[in-house]
């Protein structure tokens, strides 16, 4: 077993470059399965969660070659055929597949994805999409045959702004016939990501980063490249880091614009930042002010930051609020940070942060990616030494995380535990 081992209260300065984004790279990579020639994915992370994809495509048959942060995928060569459980259940994002094997062949065969335990992620929203499309679904232990003889564009209302609803209905129908509108579609850069990437397949979606997107069925897509946006979640966490413990960190190579409501909400707090046109610098500010944080779909607060600020929270001087509405099961970070010092009350999908308040360094688990992070960022302020057990849930999200935090200074060692 990895743990995640933290010597803390060193301050972090110099230049963190952020990596291209998780929850974009999982969607292009499956995403490649729709053109009928050799396509190119760059600026990829190197994480667990693409080793698992591409273990995936290589099973299905794919010819994948993975060059520095590129991902060269020819897909001539894939037999369509049932991707078992040991595979999908490895990472959510398994289920892109789905979506684009029904995409390309009218047919597929997978189980039930798996990923972070964080509470109820139904995929009723993209089976319902691939129902109004004209597919059939045979479901049975988590076992899941999708087919159709052919789809057909269709109306399809999301009940919400699913980013993986929204990005499967646009796999799914790119080569359906006629024309497909996806209302209330999430306005995520991933989504507009994926769009951009079909588009240079060949694909004919408009709209995408509105909540209408209009897709006009194609018969073939071939090949193209494309280049993977920054991970604005990643971003977003080492900003954080740099409020917390920074000496002028220079975190690089991000679009501000993807973490303007985190911005804004550090500005509140009092946080001492610089923004730039593609980078933020950023250092520990004292006497921070409490704020109200709700979670929401793009441009609002981002779910996956939710986690990692509530360290921050606990230096404000104050009563902080920070409301989840994404996810009913988000806060398993929170009482390992009470362990460490912090002064947190959950009540029903709310958190009330009393601060500021010490931290001390524990041992610690992380139960998902972001609460990993959450407590990376607890450990970096703490004082003493913080163990992180199953360490690889942020090892899925996080390129080199231990090596970027290395960089600027911080006493941190991934280590192998018996």
């Amino acid at each position: 077993m990895k743990i995640l081992e933290i010597h803390g209260g060193k301050k972090l300065s110099g230049t963190i470059r952020i990596s291209g984004a998780k929850n974009a790279s999982v969607a292009l990579i499956p995403a490649a399965i729709l053109a009928d020639s050799e396509v190119t994915i760059c600026n990829v992370p190197e994480i667990t969660d693409t080793d698992a994809l591409t273990e995936i495509l290589q099973y299905l048959g794919a010819d994948v070659k993975r060059a520095s942060e590129s991902i060269l995928i020819n897909p001539q060569t894939i037999e369509n055929k049932e991707i078992p459980e040991e595979l999908s259940v490895k990472l959510r994002a398994s289920y892109y597949f789905m979506a684009a094997l029904l995409g390309k062949y009218k047919y597929v065969e997978m189980y039930f994805p798996g990923g972070c335990s964080i509470g109820a992620r139904p995929i009723d929203q993209t089976l319902k999409s691939f129902r109004a499309l004209g597919a059939s679904i045979e479901e049975k232990d988590n076992h899941y045959k999708i087919y159709a003889e052919e789809l057909v564009g269709a109306h399809i209302y999301l009940d919400m702004p699913s980013v993986g609803a929204t990005i499967n209905a646009m796999l799914a129908s790119v080569k359906a016939k006629g024309e497909t509108i996806i209302e209330n579609a999430a306005k995520e850069p991933e989504v507009v990501s994926v769009a951009t990437f079909l588009n240079g397949m060949g694909a004919k979606i408009t709209g995408a980063g509105t909540s209408e997107i209009k897709i006009k069925g194609v018969e073939k897509l071939q090949g193209c490249y494309t280049e993977v946006i920054p991970d604005r979640i990643e971003a977003g966490t080492y900003i954080i880091a740099g409020a917390l413990v920074g000496e002028n960190l220079k975190i690089d190579n991000i679009i501000p614009e993807h973490v303007e409501m985190l911005i804004l909400k550090l500005k509140e707090m009092g946080v001492h930042m610089e923004v730039g046109p593609d980078y933020v610098v950023v250092s520990k500010t004292e006497d921070l002010k409490p704020v109200k944080i709700k979670t929401q779909g793009y441009p609002g607060f981002a779910t996956d930051l939710q986690q990692p600020i509530t360290p921050l929270l606990t230096q404000c001087l104050g009563i902080s609020t920070l409301e989840e509405t994404i996810y009913e099961n988000r806060f398993k970070n929170v009482p390992y940070l009470n362990e460490m010092g912090a002064n947190i009350e959950i009540d029903d999908r709310t958190i009330k942060v009393s601060g500021k308040t010490e931290l001390v360094g524990k041992r610690v688990e992380a139960t998902d990616l972001r609460a990993g992070a959450c407590l990376v960022l607890a450990g970096l302020l703490a004082n003493g030494v913080t163990t992180i057990t199953n360490i690889e849930h942020v090892l899925r999200g996080y390129e080199n995380i231990v090596q970027k935090l290395e960089d600027v200074g911080a006493d941190i060692t991934l280590k192998e535990e018996n």
